[in-house]
């Protein structure tokens, strides 16, 4: 199949009129003779979208669901151009969330997801956010290892508070494992902050959420994480989590190919209003914006990454080819997984999303597979 006439956004740039090539399940750079041709003249291609960090959706839960309902939320997702997602858990007891590793093991395993990140029980209490605070814990290298060994190598990355005893030591760990050490929902200072990007933190988890505020003798993390060229930050631009211009601050000064746009999205994304549990905890969804029925507290996003590209393009006014790059390229890079997705490169697998010209969703191909086909003419 060749997909012919749009702008076709690449690592070096936009190419206009241009084409995709597709044979099988990738991307190759020669259409054969006889190779069917769609127009698809107006629109954007873009590389298929890849979320760090995703709790849910569809009305289905990460955390706490059948398999079934995990994938009914990968489908979901899948809906709205994420080719490529790795599953969230929230915190929990111990000898849960390792069972719950490893069913989402093998669903990695089987290729339907990309991984497992586990956000929390090591984080602190004075920024738990959405977190139960009585299974919050201490980052026990012990304890954080049970969870990477129930993983069965498909631990992907675990936020945690570096400034809680035993935090250094497991972000040693994790490196050691491979696994990404994200600092999140933290008290650390900026002192601290340094001290985890030293031993190996590579990450921010949504970036200004869950963390001390910027201020000009205390900067704290944030600071910290944004002047780093190590650390790749998280944001979540639902119009919620973030104002416009802490957005833009994150992008000016880390520069697009640090940032990674994710969901946070729990179990009411691409599903509705009402009320839902995240872990424990009981949730209350209005207008879209998702908070604890108890403080009230910010608790996960219904956002999905086909909005998520459009308020970044026209609201935040932000480059389509920056957009690309922290919604696809910069999560694939991290994952390890950069030779196979990110970029709609010769060789790659053809996970791509059509959008038109108001970077409104119009197709999603998955490995050569149409999730959603386009409506065109």
């Amino acid at each position: 199949m060749v997909l012919s006439g749009a702008h076709v956004v690449l690592p070096t740039g936009t190419v206009r009129n241009g084409q995709v090539v597709i044979e099988g399940t990738r991307i190759t750079g020669t259409a054969p003779e006889n190779a069917q041709v769609l127009d698809v003249t107006g629109n954007w291609l873009v590389p298929g979208f890849v979320d760090l960090h995703n709790h849910g959706g569809g009305g289905a839960s990460f955390t706490s669901g059948t398999v079934d309902d995990v994938l009914k939320g990968v489908r979901t997702h899948r809906d709205h151009g994420t080719t490529t997602l790795v599953a969230s858990t929230v915190t929990g007891d111990m000898d849960f969330l390792a069972q719950r590793a490893g069913l989402l093991s093998e669903l990695a395993e089987q290729g339907d997801i990309a991984g497992v990140h586990f956000e929390g029980p090591f984080i602190s209490p004075c920024r738990k956010g959405a977190h139960s605070e009585e299974l919050l814990r201490h980052p026990d290298p012990a304890e954080v290892r049970k969870l990477i060994d129930a993983a069965r190598g498909q631990a992907r990355m675990l936020t945690l508070a570096t400034e809680l005893p035993g935090g250094i030591d497991s972000v040693r760990l994790l490196a050691e494992h491979g696994v990404i050490a994200a600092v999140g929902h933290t008290d650390a200072t900026y002192e601290q902050t340094v001290e985890a990007i030293e031993a190996g933190a590579t990450v921010a988890t949504h970036l200004f959420n869950a963390m001390p505020p910027l201020g000009h003798r205390t900067p704290g993390p944030i600071t910290a994480l944004l002047e780093d060229e190590r650390i790749t930050v998280e944001l979540i631009d639902d119009g919620t989590h973030l104002h416009p211009a802490a957005l833009q601050l994150a992008f000016h000064h880390a520069g697009a190919a640090r940032v990674a746009l994710i969901t946070d999205a729990m179990d009411a994304a691409g599903f509705g209003d009402g009320r839902y549990l995240l872990g424990p905890l009981e949730v209350e969804v209005s207008e879209g914006v998702a908070r604890l029925v108890e403080g009230g507290s910010i608790a996960g996003s219904t956002l999905t990454l086909d909005r998520a590209f459009k308020r970044a393009v026209t609201i935040d006014r932000l480059p389509v080819e920056d957009v690309v790059a922290a919604i696809s390229a910069n999560p694939a890079r991290l994952l390890g997984m950069s030779d196979r997705i990110g970029s709609l490169e010769p060789g790659k697998d053809a996970d791509l999303v059509l959008l038109d010209h108001q970077f409104d969703l119009k197709g999603v191909m998955r490995r050569g597979e149409w999730v959603v086909a386009p409506q065109l003419g």
